[in-house]
């Protein structure tokens, strides 16, 4: 069945009178009556019968157009429906984050008091390649030099979290390696981060004993104030530590750094929505000077 011969059948279903259906079509009568008898060869069954001046449906023309109507109708909608789903496109933005979950999710409330129309989606998994705007994380590797216009690239210093005991009073700094046979608070939520850190341990020479994951700073503060270990905290992401249980110490050996990356794409749609919000959320990662 093509489409023309199912509007040209509801049409007469309809009227049940092929003068005035030729009409409303903008057809004429004979070429109806052709496209009607054609479809009625393809089915195999007859359609219609003569009653009077008039048509009528058969059994099983009844049963065709209760199935095609339906048909037709969700059919016209479409070019509404597309263009309802364009403007919504238009204002939403779909992230990719893998990174600064909750830098990221402050950005976006400040950036909606602003900008009440445009709406995000959010999505953490990592093979999801829909994604407008993306924010990953890597050890340093970005050492090129060259400028790419649609990535930011900002780098973080990692330090050790640890209990405020006499241990570690009057320190500022440590080698990871004299860290090792401490209990640590990992790092579970950002897989990234988690597989650098255990990298920092494994250049530090030993892998890290884990009795906790989190990747809630607060419930990483908690449990290393209560002196049940230590922990990374990456320092621009995850803020201040202001806590007199904990202390944070830079990590001298290895060099404990990480790359927070921050890439958009076009894709003709919501590209202004999109480098909008991009530029103001690269703001949030520009660190001072």
């Amino acid at each position: 069945m093509e489409l023309s011969q199912i509007r040209y059948f509801i049409e007469v279903a309809r009227s049940q009178h092929m003068t005035k259906s030729a009409e409303k079509l903008h057809i004429a009568q004979p070429a109806l009556s052709q496209s009607v008898k054609r479809l009625e060869n393809e089915l195999g069954v007859q359609l219609f019968v003569a009653k009077g001046r008039n048509i009528v449906l058969t059994p099983c023309g009844q049963y065709l157009k209760n199935k095609l109507e339906p048909v037709i109708k969700a059919i016209d909608e479409i070019p509404d429906e597309l263009e309802a789903m364009k403007d919504v496109e238009s204002t939403t933005i779909r992230i990719l984050v893998l990174a600064a979950s909750s830098l990221v999710t402050q950005a976006i409330i400040d950036y909606k008091h602003h900008n009440e129309n445009v709406k995000f989606h959010v999505v953490q998994n990592e093979d999801d390649d829909m994604a407008d705007i993306e924010i990953r994380t890597n050890l340093l590797h970005w050492k090129d030099g060259l400028e790419r216009p649609n990535k930011f690239i900002c780098t973080e210093k990692i330090f050790l979290a640890v209990p405020d005991t006499a241990k570690y009073k009057n320190m500022t700094s440590i080698n990871l390696a004299d860290a090792r046979r401490e209990s640590f608070i990992s790092l579970m939520g950002s897989k990234q981060l988690r597989s650098i850190c255990d990298t920092f341990c494994r250049h530090a020479g030993f892998e890290p004993n884990i009795i906790f994951e989190s990747d809630d700073p607060t419930a990483v503060k908690n449990m290393i104030g209560a002196h049940l270990g230590v922990g990374f905290w990456p320092g621009f992401t995850w803020g201040k530590l202001e806590s007199d249980n904990v202390r944070l110490l830079e990590i001298t050996n290895p060099d404990c750094q990480r790359d927070i990356s921050i890439s958009y794409r076009t894709n003709g749609l919501n590209d202004d929505t999109v480098k909008d919000f991009y530029d103001f959320l690269t703001g949030y990662f520009t660190q001072p000077e």
